[in-house]
């Protein structure tokens, strides 16, 4: 049971809590966990409850918990140089040296790191990044960004407007203008259930070349999508749908944005989803798995082609007008190489390979027989379960039954095993560390088990 202290109070009083039903949690109506120390796969709050984090924070703490490693990095790094800014030709040995990591591990045609703090800003750089190239190319029609519906691209005016999911528009006049949306490449979702996945990836790059013909493809600048749809679903593509998405994109001389905030270094058991998938992408957004959160990093990769543009820009109009106070900041630079050494070294990109091919087929044998959960699906160290009324027809619960959040919190009161109900259906997702082990995976799988049937039978 959650203390009723002060603390409590305070949180209610004072803490604007980001995703969360303010008016009940103001009143009291919703938990208050204050999480205190954490190790491995487990957190553990004031109260002493220990639990399996199996959503890695949000799918960010990748290296897992408590690793000395990275916390001496920082801490050293804050005794040496806490702060210098990073404009007109200023780094540190950190930001420096972490460009270059990135650079080695990147696909072979990237030239350039930009550095914020989180990936809602850095697709708000690579929009205006967007902008600025195809202003210096003489082209100031072709501005349009395509997203796809329930894809997640950040919290800000643009980056909400790309994000696909209609919690992150109600009420805020988002989407704006310059950004359209095509079909997701969610095929348990598909309106025609006679379709082949074949088929389904065919209709999706007819629908996004309608869009194209629609709008005009020189008023469209980029496309930008997650390799694998994150809080849309937990949704790995239909085979073929990367390479049909990017024919059409070429064919349009349309650039392509691979949001790799989730899926960047590891989480799919490669380094890269761009790798996973063959996407070629002209920019590269990266982020939480860039320090797994140990502090507030992010990034843009930049093509050879972009940034030869960028070039010509700055010799035409001077010094680029872009900048973030803590771009590059050393702190988060320092833990970024922290970071990349111990994934390497422990060899964690293997291990979300293997342990969570493991977690998906385990799941996937425990649950698919169940007679309301229509679909298991991962790649990698993510897994979904999605729930249905009916399996035969594919009829959904009532949105208004919360049955994915029912599932998530009877998971963490049961077993003390965290897992997210994603929004926009009833689904419960999993993005465990990659330090995951296959005796943590049995537990998660026999959590999610109980779980279902104490709330569906």
């Amino acid at each position: 049971m959650l203390k009723n202290d002060q603390l409590d109070q305070w949180d209610r009083e004072n803490f604007f809590h980001p995703s969360t039903h303010l008016a009940q949690h103001a009143r009291g109506e919703s938990p208050n966990r204050v999480i205190k120390t954490a190790s491995g796969v487990f957190i553990e709050d004031r109260d002493g409850n220990k639990l399996l984090d199996a959503f890695a924070g949000l799918y960010c703490v990748n290296v897992g918990y408590g690793r000395k490693e990275i916390a001496e990095a920082i801490g050293d790094q804050a005794k040496e140089l806490a702060y210098y800014h990073s404009y007109v030709g200023h780094g540190t040995e950190a930001s420096i040296t972490l460009s270059k990591m990135i650079l080695d591990r990147a696909p072979a045609n990237m030239s350039k790191v930009y550095f914020g703090l989180g990936g809602s800003d850095a697709n708000e750089t690579n929009v205006k990044l967007i902008w600025y190239y195809n202003n210096i190319l003489g082209r100031p029609e072709k501005k349009k960004i395509i997203s796809r519906w329930r894809g997640y691209h950040g919290s800000g005016l643009v980056t909400g407007s790309l994000t696909g999911l209609e919690l992150f528009h109600k009420k805020f006049d988002l989407p704006i203008e310059q950004v359209i949306h095509t079909e997701a490449p969610y095929y348990f979702r598909r309106n025609n259930l006679d379709q082949t996945e074949e088929q389904f990836v065919a209709h999706c790059a007819a629908e996004l070349e309608a869009l194209i013909e629609r709008e005009g493809a020189d008023t469209i600048a980029a496309f930008i999508g997650e390799p694998v749809l994150g809080t849309g679903g937990i949704v790995p593509p239909p085979a073929g749908y990367w390479s049909a998405i990017q024919a059409v994109l070429k064919k349009h001389d349309i650039l392509l944005v691979a949001d790799e905030v989730v899926t960047g270094f590891g989480r799919l058991g490669s380094m890269f989803g761009s790798d996973h998938y063959g996407i070629e992408a002209d920019i590269i957004t990266i982020a939480k798995g860039l320090t797994s959160a140990y502090a507030p990093l992010s990034g843009s990769i930049i093509s050879d082609k972009v940034w030869k543009v960028l070039e010509q820009g700055t010799d035409e109009n001077g010094p680029i007008g872009h900048g973030w106070t803590y771009s590059a900041h050393p702190i988060g630079a320092a833990a970024g190489v922290a970071n990349l050494k111990l994934i390497d070294e422990l060899n964690l990109v293997q291990n979300a390979g293997e342990t969570g091919a493991y977690l998906n087929a385990t799941m996937a044998e425990a649950l698919s027989g169940h007679a309301n959960v229509g679909d298991v699906r991962g790649e990698g160290m993510l897994c979904a379960v999605e729930f249905v009324k009916d399996k035969g027809s594919r009829t959904f619960f009532d949105s208004a039954d919360k049955i994915g959040p029912q599932i998530s919190a009877k998971l963490l009161e049961q077993d003390k095993v965290i897992a997210r109900a994603m929004p926009q259906g009833d689904i419960l997702g999993f993005a465990p560390p990659f330090c995951l082990s296959r005796a943590e995976a049995d537990q998660v799988v026999a959590a999610a088990l109980r779980a279902v049937q104490a709330v569906l039978g």
